[in-house]
C-alpha cells in the first residue's frame, strides 16, 4: 500500500462541492473532462481495496471507509467522518451530497488504498460522471461504482449463475454491467469510475465478493456508516474517536466502528 498523501484542495473546480445545484452541474461537467475510463496500467496492482458508503440522519451524513487487503479481504483500517448535509437529494448529483464527508473520511485513513469501491455509479450516469467517477478524480485513485439500482440506461437480467453479466446500455453504448454476484440474488450494477475499464471493474468486484450480494469492503462500509450514525445518536453530543488499527484494538472495542471524526 502506498504512503498517505496530503490532499491539496482547490486545484480546479472539479475539487469543489458547491451547495448550489446549478453550480454543481457545471462542476460535474468539468469532472467528466477529467474522468479516465481506461486502465491506468496494463493491470492494476491491487494490494488494498477500500469500500466507501454513507448513511444519513435528518441533518448529517456519516461517511465510512473500510480498507481490506486484496485478495485476502482482511480488514486493516476503518474510519468514519460526520458532516452536515449541505446539498439536497437530487438524482444524478449524489457526489455533491456525500462528497464532502467521503473526502473527509478518506483523509482520516492511515493508508492510501490502491482501489476504491463506492456505493453509486461511475460511467453509468446521465453525464457519465457519477459519484465513483467524481471521487476518483478528486482523490486521483482508481474507483469503481457498485449500485443496487440503475440510475440511467437499460439492462436485461443476467443468467442465474454467479458471475453472469448483462450489459447496461444507454445512448447507444455500453455504460455498465449488471452482475450476478450471488446465485439467487438480484444483480448489482457495476460501472467504471476512474482509471479502470469496465471489464476490469467487473473482475475486481467479483474478486472482492464472498458470500453476500455486495463486495465485502462495500458491505462493511455500509454497516460501518450505520453504526457511526447510531453511535452519534446515542452519544452525549460528541462522537468518540477510536481508531481500530489492528485486531487487538478491535477486540478491545468490539462495539465501536471508528475512528469517528466530527465537523467542528
Amino acid at each position: 500500500m502506498t504512503a498517505r498523501a496530503e490532499w491539496q484542495p482547490g486545484r480546479g473546480a472539479y475539487r469543489e462541492f458547491p451547495a448550489d445545484p446549478a453550480a454543481a452541474r457545471r462542476v460535474q461537467q468539468e469532472v467528466r473532462e477529467h474522468v479516465v475510463t481506461g486502465r491506468a496500467t496494463g493491470s492494476i496492482e491491487v494490494r488494498t481495496v477500500a469500500g466507501a458508503d454513507a448513511a444519513y440522519s435528518a441533518e448529517q451524513v456519516f461517511a465510512a471507509f473500510v480498507v481490506m487487503t486484496f485478495p485476502a479481504l482482511e480488514t486493516t483500517a476503518r474510519v468514519c467522518a460526520v458532516r452536515p448535509i449541505t446539498f439536497p437529494y437530487i438524482p444524478g448529483l449524489l457526489a455533491f451530497r456525500e462528497g464532502p464527508a467521503l473526502v473527509a473520511a478518506f483523509y482520516q485513513l492511515p493508508v492510501r488504498p490502491d482501489l476504491l469501491l463506492l456505493n453509486g455509479h461511475g460511467y453509468a450516469h446521465p453525464d457519465r460522471a457519477g459519484l465513483a467517477s467524481h471521487i476518483g478524480v478528486v482523490l486521483d485513485l482508481p474507483t469503481i461504482g457498485v449500485a443496487r439500482h440503475l440510475l440511467t440506461g437499460t439492462a436485461t437480467e443476467p443468467a442465474g449463475k454467479r458471475g453472469s453479466v448483462a450489459p447496461v446500455t444507454g445512448a447507444g453504448e455500453v455504460i455498465g454491467m449488471a452482475v450476478r454476484t450471488q446465485e439467487g440474488r438480484r444483480p448489482v450494477y457495476v460501472s467504471a469510475g476512474h482509471r479502470v475499464d469496465l471489464a476490469q471493474s467487473v473482475e475486481l468486484v467479483m474478486q472482492a465478493t464472498t458470500v453476500h450480494r455486495l463486495p465485502e469492503p462495500l458491505r462493511c462500509a455500509d454497516l460501518l456508516s450505520r453504526k457511526c450514525r447510531q453511535e452519534h445518536a446515542t452519544g452525549s453530543g460528541k462522537v468518540r474517536e477510536i481508531l481500530i488499527k489492528n485486531s487487538d484494538a478491535q477486540a478491545q472495542f468490539p462495539e465501536i466502528s471508528g475512528p469517528f471524526e466530527q465537523a467542528p
